[in-house]
């Protein structure tokens, strides 16, 4: 029997429209309208297409978008001059800095200079740190997305052995560290691979879950799997597909076809986590306005 489809668009969709009534309730009791400012620098197709999807649900809901489209050779200070008018401007309460950035400019220098109070990524150091110890903390917005999706599609998180391949600072790690604390999202048991693992089938077999998140298509195939496992296929990967009108399609890291007859669930790509990465940005913008509504109250 082919597994179960959890479906991150109609996920994302659900809470998208919890957010909605969310930012109705905000406006309405204290006034304030979240707002997020978006800095994209250069014209990379994908990155572009993110940021307008972005845009898009910013709108859909009811959050402010302030669009800053820069070119790729703005200088180093330009941009953090930007930073720094956004991090003062009262109506933003979340920054989005679209990475990669253009290789002539330094991504943690612009990283860091992001208010942590603003960091809706969750990439700056201090929400990093504050996440590793359980703190209250704008948590990064993919590894959220996977732990929303297996708790709104009733996957037992409590006890479960989690496999998961890939281990960059993005996905990797801070999922790993979210799944072992100890809370009510959490407690389970965690092994990262990476490409220095040995015999990776071996360890992949043994996950009740499993989460690829490696960046290379077909690195999860149907032998890899547990039967009855569930796999969150975290890649997203351009593969040359002369049937297609652009020329490409998107695959994850995990061979959906056959991987979907031995997997008791699979996330599908794209349609999988890729629209909840969107989802908790969001999620993470009206927090922080919600912050600073009673910091002014």
């Amino acid at each position: 029997m082919s597994a179960t489809i959890i479906d991150g668009k109609k996920t994302a969709e659900t809470i998208r429209s919890e957010l909605k009534a969310e930012v109705e309730d905000l406006v309405q009791t204290t006034g304030v309208t979240p707002g997020l400012g978006v800095v994209l620098v250069g014209d990379d197709p994908a990155s572009a297409s993110y940021v307008r999807a972005k845009e898009r649900a910013c709108a859909e809901i009811g959050v402010y978008s302030d669009d800053n489209r820069l070119p790729a050779e703005i200088d180093q200070e330009e941009l953090l001059e930007l930073i720094a008018k956004l991090n003062a401007d009262p109506k933003i309460h979340g920054i989005l800095v679209q990475l990669p950035l253009p290789a002539h400019l330094d991504e943690d220098a612009v990283l860091l200079a992001i208010n942590p109070d603003k960091d809706v990524d969750g990439f700056h150091p201090m929400n990093v740190g504050r996440m590793m110890v359980g703190q209250r903390a704008f948590l990064p917005c993919t590894p959220h997305g996977v732990i929303q999706l297996l708790i709104r599609h009733n996957v037992p998180i409590e006890g479960a052995h989690v496999v998961i391949v890939g281990r960059s600072n993005i996905v990797g790690k801070p999922l790993a560290n979210l799944l072992i604390q100890k809370n009510a999202t959490g407690n389970a048991t965690v092994t990262v691979c990476h490409t220095r693992t040995r015999d990776l089938a071996a360890m992949t077999r043994q996950a009740d879950i499993l989460v690829a998140a490696a960046g290379r298509p077909n690195t999860v195939t149907a032998d890899m799997v547990r039967p009855g496992a569930v796999v969150i296929d975290v890649g997203v990967n351009r593969v040359e597909d002369p049937t297609r009108k652009r020329g490409y399609r998107l695959v994850g890291d995990v061979d959906f076809d056959g991987v979907r007859e031995v997997a008791a669930m699979i996330t599908p790509v794209p349609g999988g986590v890729g629209p909840m990465t969107i989802a908790m940005l969001l999620y993470n913008t009206v927090e922080s306005a919600r912050r600073f509504a009673t910091s002014q109250a």
